[in-house]
């Protein structure tokens, strides 16, 4: 019989409506069941195309003597975490902090007040891997409840003591003074720049792998953010160090399209790799992960003009186009790792689904398929007939005697249209096989993300698709997600607008003004911003993650720029960008506001807030802008246009003018509200922006 989840909208609850757990939704009806039967509460997030979740799920949720146990202690509570961020990141917050780890599954319980007392991730359902089995842990837990309660509640009240003192940053000195305007805004982030960048261009430095690009050892992810600090430290930084950090993002990019983490017949990216060298993934693809790597592509193309760059984010941007996009305008969250084993690679008794089933191959396919042109193809991408993972990389034997395709040998003269020709076979063959689940969760934040990368690449690569798909999915975000009436911003069908929905949305608006140059996205950004610092603004600089009607206990000012970049990180960037066009509201002094906010934790992380780093130097520097005084769709303005987006102008926006009175089209390279001489070459004008 199916539980209280089956109604729910979240893809990832509905998975877990047939368990005998006797399952809520986060919400007031859970915690007053646990405050009645004055039991624990046992929260479990996790999100759809996590593949440990859907291990716990087949061997504990499902389990009835498990769910039993659930049932008569503790009152269940199942959260997806990307509809509810603000929940994961505090009980996730507390279980990195008492265990040194985290991850999903996040399981942690609670006293009836939502506090946390006990935490960790995935629990095996037998004891193994040195941890105790889920049903061990349930009934401890229990017998401590009746047993040792006032222990267990003076723990839960401690730990939420530290972990709110810890949730508000600690800026500089003076930090929550008012803001000093003009040239005393520069000097004071001038100061805090200087500090922080020469600190974190060393620590990336030493962390970077030469070998095989990316930072640190394995598993790698692809952290955007830190490409997007190297770029702009690449046209900012110490002379003699800029086409370092611009060699750095370019070897990591190429490092991440010539491995197993990039989908060679498919496009787009996997999640990240588990391996130095970027060969075997972990093969769910995130919305997130391929409008960060769309955005890298195109701004890294534009630093070194490199092709097999722009030629990755058109690939990135044709797959999200072709595969995550909902028909009504919106993209979709994700697509699952796992999916059913296809009928030729089963094997008598062995499961049914397994992770990447649906992008390995066999030898015998791959020659099938390809005839003549198979020898080539196997040799490019390494197909062997005992496949090609190495035992150590695929301890679980999932990918035995599979071949996950990457890029063993470059690909150059007459082998590439063949290549090519061979990827669209096996693509099309692929698509017969029992296809990976598709999370059709369309979120604010996520789409905001891609909103941005498509309008970024559709206006630097020429490519009008790519805007229009911008265009209609802004359209759907306003129609589906903002209710005017009420300044209110919507996640997801149901769930309210957190910071990092504003955040990336007007991001995004910002970015699509300025592939089609329409002043709407412009009034509608700077009306999202003025409600996200009605809804998220703090003392002392910075927003807070969720709004103070969240009905949560704690609120986090969240700065780490990980898988996503932080909302505050976005928001620094933001104000910047809307200063230039809303001076007369001191967006300026905002931004300066919030990163000093976060001084403290800049000087002694940096690392972990490149982003956030990044925003230091338009911070500091004077407003620069692109000014092209021409009518849009003049041949003239438009090929002035096209040499500018060639070029990589951190801080710099371009403005449409009038035409000068001879009609034709001229441009003005404008810093600190004075212009240099007119230019109407556009070999002249690149060559200005380049230098």
């Amino acid at each position: 019989m199916p539980n209280r989840l089956v109604g729910a909208a979240s893809p990832y609850l509905r998975l877990h409506a047939g368990n005998p757990v006797d399952w809520y939704a986060w919400g007031e009806e859970a915690f007053a069941r646990a405050r009645e039967l004055d039991r624990p509460i046992f929260l479990s997030i996790g999100y759809f195309t996590c593949h440990w979740c859907h291990v716990m799920e087949r061997e504990s949720f499902s389990d009835p003597a498990a769910a039993e146990l659930l049932n008569r202690d503790f009152v269940a509570i199942k959260v997806d975490r990307e509809e509810r961020p603000d929940v994961d990141r505090i009980y996730m917050t507390f279980v990195q902090a008492t265990t040194g780890g985290g991850g999903w599954p996040l399981s942690v319980w609670l006293t009836p007040e939502l506090k946390p007392f006990y935490g960790g991730t995935y629990f095996p359902a037998r004891e193994q891997f040195g941890m105790p089995s889920f049903r061990r842990v349930l009934a401890s837990l229990a017998q401590a409840w009746r047993e040792q309660r006032s222990q267990v509640l003076e723990s839960a009240a401690n730990v939420s003591q530290l972990l709110a003192e810890a949730a508000t940053p600690k800026g500089e000195a003076g930090a929550e003074a008012e803001t000093p305007a003009g040239d005393g805004v520069r000097e004071r982030m001038g100061r805090l720049r200087d500090e922080v960048w020469p600190r974190l261009w060393q620590e990336l430095r030493a962390s970077y792998d030469a070998a095989s690009g990316g930072f640190g050892a394995a598993p790698k992810f692809p952290r955007t953010s830190v490409h997007s600090f190297l770029l702009r430290y690449g046209h900012f930084g110490n002379a003699a160090e800029r086409e370092q950090a611009r060699a750095m993002v370019a070897a990591t990019l190429r490092a991440m399209i010539a491995g197993g983490m990039h989908d060679q017949i498919g496009g787009g990216f996997h999640r990240y790799a588990t391996d130095a060298g970027w060969r075997v993934p972990h093969f769910e693809k995130m919305l997130y992960d391929q409008a960060q790597l769309v955005t890298s592509l195109v701004e890294a193309w534009q630093a070194t003009q490199a092709a097999d760059l722009a030629e990755a984010a058109l690939r990135t941007c044709a797959f999200v186009l072709r595969e995550m996009a909902a028909p009504e305008g919106g993209f979709y969250s994700a697509q699952d790792a796992d999916s059913p084993v296809p009928e030729a690679h089963r094997q008598p008794g062995g499961p049914t689904e397994s992770e990447g089933a649906y992008y390995l191959w066999t030898k015998d396919e791959v020659e099938a398929l390809l005839g003549a042109d198979a020898p080539a193809f196997c040799r490019h991408y390494d197909v062997r007939e005992g496949g090609n993972v190495a035992r150590q990389l695929d301890p679980h034997g999932e990918f035995e005697g599979k071949n996950i395709l990457y890029l063993a040998e470059p690909i150059a003269g007459a082998d590439a249209a063949a290549l090519r020709a061979a990827r669209e076979k096996l693509l099309a063959a692929r698509r017969n096989r029992p296809q990976p689940p598709t999370d059709d969760k369309i979120l604010t934040a996520w789409n905001g993300l891609m909103i941005s990368a498509l309008a970024h690449a559709g206006a630097v690569l020429e490519q009008p698709d790519c805007i229009a798909a911008a265009q209609k999915a802004a359209e759907f975000l306003r129609r589906e997600r903002w209710h005017p009436g009420e300044r209110r911003l919507l996640r997801t069908r149901e769930v309210e607008a957190f910071a990092e929905d504003y955040a990336f949305l007007i991001q995004a608006l910002l970015d699509l003004q300025q592939a089609d140059f329409d002043p709407q996205w412009l009034a509608w950004a700077r009306e999202l911003q003025q409600r996200m610092e009605e809804l998220f603004g703090g003392a002392g600089g910075g927003y807070y993650a969720s709004s103070a009607g969240g009905g949560l206990w704690l609120r986090l000012r969240e700065d780490y720029d990980g898988a996503e970049p932080s909302a505050n990180s976005v928001a620094a960037r933001n104000l910047l960008r809307l200063a230039v066009w809303f001076p007369e509201q001191a967006w300026r002094e905002r931004a300066a506001q919030l990163l000093a906010g976060f001084g403290e934790r800049l000087r002694g992380a940096p690392f972990a807030l490149p982003l956030m780093a990044a925003m230091l130097e338009p911070a500091t520097a004077a407003e620069r802008t692109l000014t092209v005084a021409g009518r849009v769709e003049n041949p003239g303005t438009q090929a002035l246009l096209r040499a500018a987006r060639r070029c990589f102008m951190p801080g710099y926006w371009i403005v449409l003018r009038d035409p000068p009175p001879d009609g034709g089209a001229q441009a003005f390279v404008c810093e600190d509200f004075a212009c240099q001489l007119p230019i109407r070459d556009p070999n002249e004008l690149e060559k200005a922006l380049r230098t």
